[in-house]
């Protein structure tokens, strides 16, 4: 799949759908709250979605080389669980930190949001995982400049991160985004400065630190989708939807 350079029309149109997916996804992140089960977190996004007149990405959608598809609107991890939690009947607990991971489809175009929120009053070494991914997530965004390249935002995710001694995940990224859910490039969430694609104005990316309060380690769930830490550590996700232009970064899911 080779990147594409979206057009000015196309750009308006990512630009009203990040704006939805935000307002959305916030909406959910400032109303979830101990007692609410996964499903019916996923219920409300859908709701959303569908009241404004979109449609859910991930909803069905099937990743290269998974066996099934998708089967909810929104992805919720919690705790050790780091990224595309199937929603179900667990029930949130004071002092789980839960991502949200959202997609939508707004005039056939994709975009993509995720945030990791408290459940009532956490730890401390909770909070400060939740702040320092934010902060990984800023850090690597300031890197999506023409002209550099996807190592260079990997390379400073991980330069910013290590220093806290948290794991980072390698084997999942950021990527393209537009036309499909997924697209290139692969953006990483560690690398070289000046290795991998050349950013270019009018690409779309999604960056998406996962961070491991524990070691880098990953583990797959019996239910194929859901991966958690090896160790059972918390994990924290963070995700905007970034379109490279001629000068800063526009964070289009502001």
């Amino acid at each position: 799949m080779a990147v594409t350079i979206k057009n000015d029309k196309e750009i308006e149109i990512l630009r009203e759908g990040g704006r939805r997916l935000s307002v959305i996804l916030r909406k959910i992140a400032n109303e979830v709250k101990a007692g609410m089960t996964k499903i019916e977190i996923d219920k409300m996004a859908e709701d959303l979605i569908v009241a404004g007149g979109d449609l859910p990405a991930f909803k069905n959608y099937r990743p290269e080389g998974a066996a099934v598809a998708f089967p909810a609107v929104l992805c919720v991890s919690v705790n050790n669980e780091i990224v595309h939690g199937i929603p179900n009947g667990y029930e949130l607990q004071d002092g789980d930190i839960v991502g949200l991971d959202l997609g939508i489809r707004h005039q056939g175009l994709y975009t993509d949001m995720a945030v990791t929120v408290p459940i009532g009053k956490i730890d401390k070494a909770g909070a400060k995982l939740l702040e320092v991914t934010d902060q990984a997530l800023e850090a690597g965004i300031s890197m999506a400049i023409a002209g550099n390249f996807t190592g260079d935002i990997g390379y400073a995710i991980e330069s910013f991160v290590r220093p806290y001694k948290y794991g980072i995940v390698q084997e999942l990224s950021g990527h393209g985004v537009g036309h499909k859910i997924h697209e290139d490039p692969y953006v990483p969430n560690y690398g070289k400065p000046g290795t991998g694609t050349k950013l270019k104005p009018g690409m779309v990316i999604a960056i998406e630190p996962m961070i491991n309060e524990g070691g880098d380690a990953i583990i797959l769930d019996d239910d194929d989708f859901t991966y958690k830490t090896k160790d059972g550590s918390r994990s924290a996700h963070f995700e905007k939807t970034i379109l490279i232009t001629e000068g800063k970064p526009e964070i289009l899911t502001p």
